[in-house]
């Protein structure tokens, strides 16, 4: 049905579950009002009305019911008179006009049941989860007074989720969890990330769905509930660490305010999906009139590369005349062959306006000259952003890692070296490939250039890190420049650890742009950062260039340390945390778009934290609160998975494919009976299954965790071998971590008895052999396990996975996306070593039963990674998403410039004096 109405777009909805009721404002090209039937929401939530509203006038209106995180409805805040006009006048325009049909679109019964005549006339208040709690807690008293005072027994402290839920299982009966599970008391615990005991206090932090929180306290004593707010909670947890005395005035971070105006989702499957919200939301806004299209006329006119004028000339001077120069053009490409050079019509072009930079055929520019006619005509998203993925914007690309041995062989497995060096190699090349691409489709010649700055390491230990320029192979305009780090004691010649870098990198940003001039001889387009330090220096250099950045986190290290926030202190000496998660907060918050591999690494997944998330709210006591540190629905996040190098890495089934020069050199890495400085221990068995792994050798990437699980599990010993390649056995490590780690290693083989089970392996520099080690180990009929702590991505579970090699990895982070539980690989808990040790004793064991089955799931690993992991589609999504983000920073206030300005006093107030509290390195 539809009802004209004189007022401004609007789209009122009602979610029971949130408590959150939007009016935000629509296109208001149509005078109408739809109402819809009622729809079951696809994140399982309750029954949701929605009346879209077509309407006029300069306002736009919105009405939120708020409370802790913006999702309690305690209070109502009218933006303007006409919020009142329309909350006063709606229902009764509607209620006069349509008595009797209102009523049934109006049913807010639970799920699966209808609701009564008299429940559908209203729409009724949302309880929080304090006042449901505190229903919960009046019902069934014993219950909860019996948990919460275990909780409380157990004195000052944290839980984490797998304890809050244990012990619920352990203090409250079967039979009475039963009674419970239609209260809010079960949903509550397991959707608790922790819980902070102080007696008699106990507080929980409460997410209900992807990034959104809520806190509250039960006070034991009392059988009270209250609510907490963002910075009570923090100062509750606070005490947990010196009793929580900090004086008076507590710095508390806060973004919110800056980003108050700046358009959002608000449902959870939007997390990720950046780029295409941000282009409907700002299509409808600045394309509603003419008037509005002059920015986008501004920036072509204004489009050039190095004094060379693209897309259009001063001839053109209003959206009338380049509207009419198009139709010209339009019917000029119409008389002439689709495959005709750009050149050959080129003056003809000039004359009506138009440059170079439309296409290189008569074909490809009538395809962009008709995506703007249409743009001008009638806007949308996807025509939007066809467009600006068509214009030339990027020439000139940086990419920032700093840290670590970065070359291109001879370096992996050298202390912070790994994953992300193969990450940006394979980035690089897809990258240049798709640049000459586009760049050739849009009928330009220019020589592209891309640039990996990291640091030169005059102590380069037999690599190619103390060479200032080095090509990448496989390109043909990808140079490694190197950059040495500097102290007023002259240049810092030996390798540092990626947590000691925060002094230097301020004068290493300003010794970077400079060799960046004295190398490309222009500004870069594109800045993208890599890990900490690369993220900090790109912001510092998108700073003072002023050009648009993109951040990659590849790991945050808060999520792979726990209490790495509120324990801040006693982890400060060796990683030196303050530094590192106030660099963090910088990037993520100045940075115009971030890249992720997965979902998870923003926002988790339904029972886990993801990377991002964790910098929502958390604490460093004694140094400052972080109220608001990012949000996880801003539309500068988008999900760009990369993939394996195809070259290298392939199924083992490709048997033309196969590397078999290398297998006497997999054999004897494997399978000899001789100890070496390169592998230890020896292999009695040679015919069972083989588990394998590879990874650095650090606390994170839990090695010993998995040798651990191994020798506990006799079963699993009698089924397979085990095989990991980590450390160094030839040299000693600097690395303190990795020293224990490798004195752990030695501690459990001995501990077990696993000599004569394990296989260990020091570090392997050779990516094609490696691959071929994926693919002899499938030949084995084994397995790959990643059983990391936590893991930002995954590239070893990828190239695993791409050679069919059926993968075991950690739930938590990326790889708890990239595999489909039982059908394309298994999930495990690394904090749950035995449970990981029965699921693969049990794989094993149906493999013996049934060969087919390890076929199957080998099958569904390749399968899983055609579908969505390859470096081809990243190029193409990363170019695009470089384009858009530079127009938006160009037509809007994307740059956010009122946030920079908060971060540049954040940085020089706080960053500055935590970085040179970190002790400079003296070479030796």
């Amino acid at each position: 049905m539809v009802i004209f109405l004189p007022l401004n777009s609007i789209r009122f909805a009602q979610e029971k579950a949130t408590g959150v009721l939007p009016l935000a404002s629509c296109s208001p090209s149509r005078y109408s009002v739809t109402v819809e039937s009622d729809k079951e929401l696809s994140e399982g939530l309750p029954t949701k009305i929605r009346l879209v509203l077509g309407l006029w006038g300069p306002a736009v209106l919105s009405c939120y019911l708020k409370g802790p995180r913006g999702l309690h409805p305690s209070s109502i805040d009218l933006n303007s008179v006409h919020s009142v006009f329309f909350l006063l006048c709606f229902p009764l325009v509607i209620a006069f006009c349509f008595p009797s049909t209102i009523s049934s679109s109006l049913s807010l019964g639970r799920r699966g049941r209808k609701a009564s005549y008299g429940e559908q006339r209203s729409l009724r208040r949302v309880h929080s989860i304090r006042e449901r709690l505190g229903d919960t807690l009046s019902a069934h008293t014993n219950e909860l007074l019996s948990l919460f005072s275990r909780f409380v027994k157990q004195g000052k402290g944290m839980l984490q989720p797998y304890q809050i839920l244990a012990e619920y299982e352990s203090v409250i009966p079967a039979a009475d969890r039963e009674k419970l599970k239609d209260g809010v008391l079960e949903d509550v615990l397991k959707a608790a990330q922790e819980a902070i005991v102080i007696p008699p206090w106990v507080a929980l932090a409460v997410r209900p769905r992807p990034g959104v929180w809520e806190y509250v306290r039960v006070n034991v004593s009392e059988l009270a509930v209250e609510e907490l707010s963002v910075p009570e909670y923090l100062q509750f947890k606070e005490e947990l660490v010196d009793g929580g005395s900090q004086g008076n005035f507590v710095l508390e971070l806060d973004f919110e305010p800056f980003n108050a105006s700046f358009p959002r989702p608000s449902l959870s499957k939007s997390i990720g999906n950046g780029v295409q919200f941000l282009n409907r939301h700002l299509s409808s806004k600045l394309f509603h009139d003419k008037e509005s299209m002059y920015p986008l006329l501004n920036f072509l006119r204004q489009h050039h590369y190095n004094g060379m004028s693209m897309m259009l000339n001063d001839r053109i001077h209003s959206l009338s005349s380049l509207q009419g120069s198009l139709r010209k053009a339009e019917e000029h490409l119409l008389s002439i062959p689709q495959d005709t050079p750009y050149l050959e019509f080129n003056h003809r072009f000039q004359e009506l306006g138009l440059e170079k930079g439309w296409g290189d055929t008569a074909q490809r520019v009538h395809e962009t000259i008709h995506l703007l006619l249409d743009l001008l005509e009638a806007p949308d998203p996807c025509t939007l952003e066809n467009f600006l993925g068509r214009i030339p914007m990027v020439f000139n690309v940086v990419i920032l890692s700093p840290h670590g041995y970065f070359a291109q062989a001879n370096v992996l497995g050298y202390p912070d070296t790994g994953g992300q060096v193969v990450y940006i190699l394979d980035q690089v090349r897809a990258l240049e490939n798709e640049m000459l691409l586009r760049i050739k489709q849009q009928g330009l010649n220019i020589t592209p250039r891309i640039l990996i700055v990291t640091r030169l390491l005059p102590d380069a230990v037999g690599t190619t890190c103390g060479q200032r320029l080095e090509k990448v192979i496989g390109t043909e305009h990808t140079h490694i420049l190197r950059v040495p780090f500097r102290s007023d004691d002259g240049i810092v010649r030996k390798w540092i650890s990626r947590f000691e870098v925060w002094p230097y990198l301020e004068t290493y940003a300003d010794d970077v742009a400079s060799e960046l001039a004295r190398e490309l001889q222009a500004t870069p387009d594109l800045v993208i950062g890599n890990y900490s330090d690369g993220n900090l220096v790109a912001s510092l250099l998108a700073q003072k260039l002023g050009v648009t950045q993109c951040t990659i986190a590849h790991a945050l290290e808060k999520t792979k340390y726990p209490n790495s926030d509120i324990y801040w202190k006693k982890f400060e000496e060796q990683y030196h945390f303050s530094c590192q998660f106030t660099a963090d907060l910088i990037a993520m918050n100045h940075a115009d778009f971030i890249i992720t591999s997965t979902f998870q690494e923003i926002a988790g997944s339904k029972d886990t934290v993801g990377q991002y998330e964790s910098h929502t709210a958390f604490t460093l006591p004694g140094l400052y609160r972080v109220v608001h540190g990012i949000d996880v629905f801003d539309p500068k996040f988008n999900i760009v998975s990369p993939g394996a190098d195809m070259s290298i890495y392939f199924s083992y089934a490709e048997e033309s494919k196969r590397l078999t020069a290398l297998h006497p050199e997999v054999e004897e890495l494997i399978f000899s009976d001789v100890e070496n400085s390169e592998h230890k221990c020896i292999l009695k068995d040679k015919t069972k299954p083989i588990i394998f792994s590879m990874a650095r050798l650090d606390r994170v990437k839990n090695i010993t965790g998995l040798v651990e699980l191994f020798g506990k599990n006799p079963r699993l010993r009698e089924l397979v071998n085990l095989v990991v390649v980590a450390g160094d056995h030839a040299k000693a490590s600097k690395d303190l971590e990795e020293q224990e780690e490798m004195k752990k290693m030695y501690r459990l083989i001995e501990q077990y008895k696993l000599d004569g089970h394990i296989r260990w392996i020091s570090a392997q520099m050779n990516r094609v052999r490696n691959g071929e080690l994926y693919r002899f180990i499938a030949d084995k009929k084994g397995v790959f396990v990643q059983p990391a702590f936590y893991e930002a991505f995954g590239l070893t579970v990828v190239e695993s996975m791409t050679c069919g090699l059926p993968t075991f990895a950690t739930v938590h982070g990326g790889p708890g996306e990239i595999i489909v539980h039982g059908v394309s690989g298994f999930h495990i808990d690394p904090y749950q070593g035995d449970k990981a040790a029965e699921l693969l004793v049990n794989f094993f064991e149906k493999c013996r039963a049934d060969s087919s089955y390890w076929d199957m799931i080998s099958k569904g690993a390749i399968k899983r990674i055609e579908e969505k992991y390859t470096w081809k589609l990243y190029s193409e999504r990363l170019m695009t998403l470089a384009g858009v983000y530079g127009f938006w920073k160009y037509v809007s206030n994307l740059d956010r410039r009122e946030t920079k300005r908060y971060l540049e006093m954040f940085y020089a107030l706080k960053y500055r004096s935590l970085a040179q509290s970190v002790p400079l390195h003296h070479d030796a």
